[in-house]
């Protein structure tokens, strides 16, 4: 008989669990989404002034950049001790750091105020910000995904996905209310520092409800399992052993993030620039654009996570991955009409697709790792990705587009992206029906799901998908 511990939670609570964590994931999200999108509308113009839009724009992206230089570290940090003492007390600990980083970025004086001093207490609060991303996102995964069953797990880890369009919808949505019922001097002058502020509120609400999800049962076990083998030898640090023994799948995982992460700054974060700098049409155009796209998208984060579960994960990010590549060059040709109508079915399209990559992701990497450093490998791997992808895509963008003064490049930019990730996937392991509760120091098993093949005994890794 399963132990309290470690026996399946019921539906009811696997409920909870995934509602804890997509509305804590949903507010770091937001206050990380808020940045980018502050960054492209009111960052350049307060904290970096220059006579050129595009180079304060510029500017104030690599700012937004450094946020991500920040998670591998907080991936480090966090995982390591989410390895050690549990998922649960380090997702308090991320939220607390983002909400309070996010809440001092709304009292922040200006460059008219103290000069230098304003945008290096940004960039150090954006450090803040990265940091405590970091380590939030293999936490909120793989709490979800420890608690599910093998057989939904794709469908319930998609959810924290969700929260991501989630936080840029509420990050949107805010700076959309505010920019309609404000001038833009009003906006300039003071309203911008509502949605940083409402950050506070925000996060005591996220902390009351993830305080009360339980500890990921498989980790307890593997925590047991720990501290009977301590006698036997020192153990090593999470990060070590990831890179010692799952350096491939830190590699496949940062692969498989590559084209996803660099698609979805571009087609939010770069779009703002592109549409208000570029076009010359208000920012208004693109806000709702990203509004609309990212409640579409929302919901379409967890149907690709359940089909996921039907024809395996590498096929649903593959529709994702290959499509983007073509989506590339017809997403700006869409824009470039400059109706409104046309632009929104432009981001819709690509945030599905994007959704596509992103939905199943999970799931998938956090299949790749062992129980004992699951936590540091899914980290490591995801954050690792946003700063060669993610950090990097804006300021690749932005730059492209001074110097050629078209979108042509970025489509290419975008489209290399994807064809990164398909490649990936392609040639990586299906690793659907994976028993993470069986994976620990080395065991491995599967459970068998309809359509495929069972895992190779003792391989420790599942088969191809049938």
């Amino acid at each position: 008989m399963a132990s309290p511990e470690t026996a399946p939670p019921t539906a009811g609570s696997i409920k909870r669990i995934v509602a804890a964590s997509l509305i804590g994931t949903t507010i770091e999200w937001y206050d990380f989404f808020l940045y980018g999108s502050a960054a492209a509308l009111v960052f350049n113009k307060l904290f970096f002034p220059t006579a050129d839009p595009l180079t304060g724009t510029l500017i104030a992206f690599i700012t937004y950049a450094i946020g991500f230089l920040a998670r591998p570290l907080g991936g480090v940090v966090f995982g390591h001790f989410g390895d050690k003492v549990g998922r649960k007390k380090l997702l308090v600990l991320s939220l607390l750091l983002m909400g309070g980083a996010t809440f001092a970025m709304g009292l922040l004086p200006t460059y008219a105020g103290i000069g230098v001093g304003a945008p290096v207490l940004l960039t150090v609060l954006r450090l803040v910000q990265g940091f405590a991303l970091g380590g939030e996102w293999g936490g909120a995964v793989l709490i979800v995904s420890e608690h599910g069953g093998d057989e939904h797990r794709g469908f319930w880890a998609s959810w924290p996905q969700s929260g991501a369009p989630g936080g840029n919808l509420l990050a949107t949505g805010v700076l959309a209310l505010l920019a309609s019922v404000q001038s833009e001097e009003a906006f300039l002058a003071w309203g911008w520092r509502i949605p940083f502020l409402l950050s506070g509120v925000l996060v005591a609400a996220g902390l009351w409800i993830r305080i009360s999800v339980a500890e990921s049962p498989v980790f307890l076990a593997a925590q047991a399992r720990a501290r009977q083998e301590e006698g036997a030898g020192k153990e090593k640090a999470p990060v070590v052993e990831v890179f010692r023994r799952s350096w491939r799948e830190v590699l496949t995982a940062i692969g498989t993030r590559f084209g996803e992460n660099i698609s979805y700054y571009v087609l939010t974060s770069f779009l703002l620039v592109y549409v208000t700098t570029h076009l010359g049409l208000p920012k208004s155009s693109a806000l709702n654009a990203v509004l609309i796209g990212s409640a579409v998208h929302f919901v379409a984060i967890p149907a690709w996570g359940a089909l996921s579960d039907r024809i395996g994960r590498r096929p649903v990010t593959l529709i994702g991955s290959a499509g983007m590549a073509v989506w590339a060059f017809a997403f700006f040709a869409l824009v470039d009409s400059r109706s409104f109508a046309v632009i929104t079915v432009a981001v819709t399209a690509g945030l599905l697709l994007h959704g596509a990559m992103y939905g199943p992701q999970a799931a998938f990497i956090s299949e790749m790792f062992d129980t004992d450093v699951r936590y540091s490998g899914a980290s490591m791997g995801s954050q690792l990705a946003s700063i060669v992808a993610g950090a990097l895509a804006p300021i690749i963008a932005v730059e492209l587009l001074k110097d050629y003064d078209s979108s042509l490049p970025v489509s290419v930019y975008l489209c290399g992206a994807a064809v990164v990730t398909t490649f990936t996937v392609a040639f990586a392991r299906e690793t659907r029906g994976r028993n993470l509760a069986a994976f620990g120091r080395g065991s491995s098993a599967t459970v068998p799901v309809p359509g495929r093949r069972a895992a190779a005994a003792g391989t420790g890794r599942p088969s191809e998908a049938a």
